[in-house]
């Protein structure tokens, strides 16, 4: 199957692949799928996390399998059905579904987030539902699943502690786009910790604009915003078109704008390019977004 469509960039709209485990629907961004193939055998791995299945090789690539069944207390997962190969945080993982339903294209302002009457913000394993043809998909946090099983692939917060303080930071104001709540904390706290004081954080892209759009009209845009920070996928407005209308705008534009995302791939850095990114970087790497920032602010 074929999970790569060609869409425009910045336009806020993602195709979501519709899948199966134990007769529920679930969606993931096509954006981080590599190839989905059918379920092969596995090596299981001594002593590993009861959702690792194990390790197999495609085209002499080792990819770890992980039960999604097993990562939803659905039980664990049979030989059977498909591996949706993925790529995000610069890992290739194997993801065990029932079936693939097929890919539907959507904009991100029809995405819900899960309210508070469902599941806690921290403890949550879906960035969002949407309805399609009558039924309810929940979007999974395929991020948030991965550093579940091992919190290494998550933020790597300790490597702020190693940079330097640089007084000159705090005169730096930087507005932020990050729809999850834990994610968004993690970041704050990290920059503070690095000398960045001065920080706004908003739950989506649209947010953030509106924000941007305030201190237009107030003439005092240079004064509150230094540089963006934006995620990639966030319900109603996305990182790239976030990114297009700052690039796009007469006033907003020399505004840097620094993309932190699981997605920066090969394929979604070129996207960012095209829309005027003036760094993209992938989310594990926190270290290195405080030097990204300081090269465009500091330097």
């Amino acid at each position: 199957m074929d999970s790569k469509i060609l869409m425009e960039s910045g336009t806020n709209e993602l195709e979501v692949l519709e899948f199966n485990v134990c007769g529920n629907s679930y969606g993931i961004n096509v954006a981080k799928i590599k190839e989905i193939i059918p379920y092969q055998p596995v090596t299981p791995v001594p002593n590993a996390h009861p959702s690792i299945e194990g390790l197999f090789m495609p085209r002499d690539i080792m990819i770890t399998a992980i039960d999604l069944r097993n990562c939803l207390q659905r039980g664990s997962s049979e030989p059977g059905g498909l591996f949706i190969i993925t790529n995000f945080n610069n890992l290739d993982i194997a993801f065990h579904v029932d079936e693939v339903v097929g890919i539907h294209r959507v904009s991100w302002t029809e995405i819900i987030k899960p309210n508070v009457t469902v599941t806690t913000a921290d403890e949550s394993i879906s960035t969002g539902i949407i309805k399609i043809d009558n039924k309810l998909v929940i979007i999974l946090d395929f991020e948030k699943i991965l550093s579940d099983i091992n919190p290494d692939t998550g933020l790597k917060v300790e490597e702020v502690d190693l940079i330097e303080k640089n007084a000159s930071r705090a005169s730096k104001p930087i507005l932020i786009a990050e729809d999850s709540i834990l994610l968004n904390r993690m970041i704050v706290e990290s920059l503070k910790k690095a000398g960045y004081v001065q920080l706004v954080h908003t739950a989506n892209g649209q947010e953030a604009y509106d924000q941007l759009l305030e201190y237009k009209r107030e003439g005092s845009v240079k004064q509150n915003v230094s540089c963006v920070i934006t995620d990639i996928e966030m319900p109603l407005m996305d990182g790239h078109r976030l990114t297009k209308l700052i690039k796009t705008d007469d006033e907003l534009k020399d505004v840097p704008v620094v993309i932190f995302s699981s997605l920066v791939n090969e394929e979604m850095r070129r996207k960012g390019e095209s829309l005027g990114a003036d760094a993209q970087l992938s989310k594990p790497e926190i270290g290195n977004l405080v030097r990204i920032i300081d090269g465009l602010l500091l330097d």
